[in-house]
C-alpha cells in the first residue's frame, strides 16, 4: 500500500535555544487530526468525482485489457462504500459490502484488478491463497491470520505516514542533540570565579562565558547546517532495542502468544543506552530515529490502523477453487471444506483479537477468485457461495487481447524492457510486426500447452532478449530492432520442439 492520501501535516516546533538550525513555519506545532477526522478526510478526498465507477474503470483500463464485467462490479463495490460513508450512523452499520467471486483462468487480470482498484483508493489490501490455510485443529495457519496480517500491513503503512508527518520535527530535534553534544565536547574548564567580599558573585564573569557559548552556538549551528560537519566523530547517547531470547518460540498458531510475550517483557525491561561514536550524519539518522519514536502516538496509528481495516479493508483470496470439498477414501479434506467452514464467520463479520486490539471484519470486501478448471463454483458449500453474491467471469485472452497488452498499458512489458535497456544506452525498438509475433507465439503455446494467459509474455520477452541482456556493452549506442523475423529466430525452434517447450516457455 502506498502512502496514506490525506494531507501530510507540517509539523515543526521551534526547538528551545535553536533558532539557527531550524525555525517553524508556523510557530507552532501542529497536532495531528483526531483519527476519526483524520479518517473522514480519507474518506472525502475518494468520494470525489474522480473516483465514481465510470472513471474508476477508465483508470483500470490503463493497465489491465479487457475484463470490463470484472472492473465494473469492483468499481461499484468500491463506489458502494463511498456512499455508505455518506449514510446515517445507524444506517450505515447495517449496510454490508458485497463479496465478489471472479472465475477465470490464471493470467487474465483477476489479482491485478483487485490490487489496482486498492491503490486507487489507498486500502489497506492483502493477497492470501486458500491452499495455505487449513481447518482448526491441523496444522498450518488459521484462517483468522488472514485479518491479523492485514493489520500488521496497515499499521507499517500508516506509521510510515506518521514518520513523513514529523520527520522535520525530528531532524530539528536531533540537530539540537548534535549541537549541544558539540558544545560540551568543545567547552573548556570554566575558570575558577573569586567569590568578592560581601558574598556577591561577579556577575560580570558569568554573562561573559554566556556570551562566548552563545557565539560558539551560532557558528557550530552555521557549520551544521552547511554541512561542513558531517564527517566530524560525536559521542552521542543511543538506546539499545529489547531484543528477548526467547523470540524464536513464536511459530505457526503461536504468532499472539510470541508477540504478546515479546510486548510484556520489552516493557518491563528498562531502556538501556549506552555511548557510542560516529560521524555527524550517522548521528543525525540514529536520533531522528529515537525522536521519531518519541513524536509518534502508537497507540493512535493502532486505533487508526484498525479503523481502516475495519472501514475500507480489501482481502482477496485466490485459488478457492483448490478447496472444493472433494469425496475421499481417507477422511476429510482439511484444506478444503473445513477452510470453507472456518472462513465463514469472517466473510459474515466477527471479532478477530489480535494484539493491537479487536477488528470486525464486517465491513472488509473479500474477494474471491479460481480458474475452476477441475471444479465447479457449485461444488463450494452453499454457506460459503452465499458469502460471494456477485459473480463475474473473466475470459481468456485472445491473440488481439495479447497484442494489446504489450502496446496500450503504461506498464506494458515492451515499455519496462526498453527503459530498463536505455539505462545502459541501448535503444530497443519494438516493430509492430515483431509485437504480433510475439503475441501469435504466447497465444500457440496457451493453446497447446497450460493457458498461463498474460503470463506467458514474460517467459517469451526474456528468450527474445537474453542476448541483448546479456551483451548490452557490445550494443551501446545501437538501436536494437525487435521485428518478425528477431523474433521468429529467437522463439521458432523452442516453440516448434513440444518436448523443450515444456521446460524453457
Amino acid at each position: 500500500m502506498s502512502a496514506l492520501p490525506h494531507e501530510r501535516l507540517e509539523q515543526t516546533t521551534s526547538a528551545p535555544d535553536a533558532p539557527e538550525i531550524a525555525t517553524s513555519q508556523n510557530g507552532t506545532g501542529d497536532q495531528p487530526p483526531a483519527p476519526d477526522q483524520q479518517h473522514l478526510d480519507i474518506v472525502d478526498e475518494v468520494a470525489g468525482e474522480e473516483l465514481r465507477p465510470v472513471e474508476v474503470v477508465r483508470r483500470l483500463d490503463e493497465y489491465i485489457i479487457g475484463q470490463g464485467d470484472a472492473k465494473k462490479s469492483v468499481a461499484i463495490a468500491l463506489r458502494n462504500r463511498i456512499r455508505r460513508q455518506q449514510l446515517s450512523d445507524e444506517l450505515r452499520r447495517e449496510v454490508l459490502p458485497k463479496n465478489i467471486l471472479m472465475i477465470g483462468p490464471t493470467g487474465v487480470g483477476k489479482t491485478e484488478i483487485a490490487r489496482r482498484v486498492a491503490r486507487l483508493t489507498a486500502s489497506p489490501f492483502i493477497k492470501v491463497e486458500a491452499t495455505k490455510f487449513t481447518e482448526v485443529g491441523y496444522v498450518g495457519r488459521d484462517v483468522e491470520s488472514i485479518v491479523r496480517d492485514l493489520l500488521e500491513q496497515t499499521i507499517t503503512e500508516v506509521h510510515d505516514d506518521r514518520i513523513a508527518e514529523v520527520e522535520g520535527q525530528a531532524k530539528e530535534l536531533a540537530n539540537t542533540r548534535i549541537l549541544e553534544t558539540l558544545l560540551d565536547a568543545d567547552d573548556k574548564p570554566a575558570p575558577r570565579v573569586e567569590q568578592p567580599e560581601g558574598g556577591q558573585v561577579d556577575k560580570t564573569a558569568e554573562a561573559a562565558a554566556a556570551r562566548r557559548r552563545r557565539a560558539r552556538r551560532r557558528r557550530l549551528a552555521r557549520r551544521l547546517a552547511s554541512g561542513a560537519l558531517e564527517e566530524r566523530p560525536v559521542d552521542i547517547e543511543v538506546e539499545e532495542p529489547f531484543q528477548p531470547a526467547f523470540e524464536g518460540f513464536a511459530g505457526t498458531g503461536l504468532e499472539e502468544v510470541g508477540y504478546s510475550l515479546s510486548d510484556f517483557f520489552s516493557q518491563m525491561a528498562p531502556v538501556r543506552k549506552r555511548q557510542k561514536r560516529m560521524p555527524v550524519s550517522e548521528a543525525r539518522t540514529t536520533l531522528m530515529q529515537e525522536e521519531t519514536d518519541r513524536l509518534i502516538d502508537m497507540d493512535r496509528v493502532y486505533d487508526d490502523a484498525i479503523r481502516l481495516v475495519e472501514d475500507d479493508g480489501i482481502v482477496f483470496i485466490d485459488e478457492v477453487d483448490k478447496i472444493c470439498g472433494r469425496t475421499s477414501d481417507h477422511g476429510p479434506d482439511v484444506s478444503g471444506e473445513g477452510v470453507q467452514r472456518d472462513l465463514l464467520p469472517i466473510l459474515e463479520g466477527s471479532t478477530v483479537h489480535t494484539r493491537y486490539g479487536a477488528v470486525r471484519t464486517e465491513h472488509v470486501l473479500f474477494i474471491a477468485a479460481g480458474a475452476f478448471t477441475a471444479a465447479r463454483p457449485s461444488d463450494l458449500i452453499p454457506e460459503f457461495q452465499g458469502r460471494f453474491p456477485i459473480r463475474v467471469e473473466l475470459q481468456a485472452l485472445s491473440e488481439a487481447d495479447l497484442v494489446r497488452i504489450l502496446t496500450e498499458p503504461s506498464n506494458a512489458l515492451t515499455r519496462q524492457y526498453a527503459a530498463l535497456l536505455a539505462t545502459e544506452n541501448v535503444t530497443l525498438d519494438f516493430a509492430p510486426d515483431g509485437i504480433d509475433e510475439l503475441a501469435r507465439q504466447a497465444h500457440l503455446v496457451n493453446e497447446e500447452d497450460e493457458n498461463i494467459g498474460a503470463r506467458r509474455l514474460f517467459t517469451l520477452m526474456e528468450q527474445v532478449l537474453e542476448e541483448v541482456s546479456f551483451r548490452a556493452e557490445d550494443f551501446n549506442g545501437q538501436t536494437v530492432v525487435i521485428d518478425r523475423s528477431y523474433v521468429a529466430a529467437r522463439l521458432g525452434d523452442l516453440v516448434r520442439n513440444q518436448d523443450l517447450r515444456h521446460f524453457v516457455l
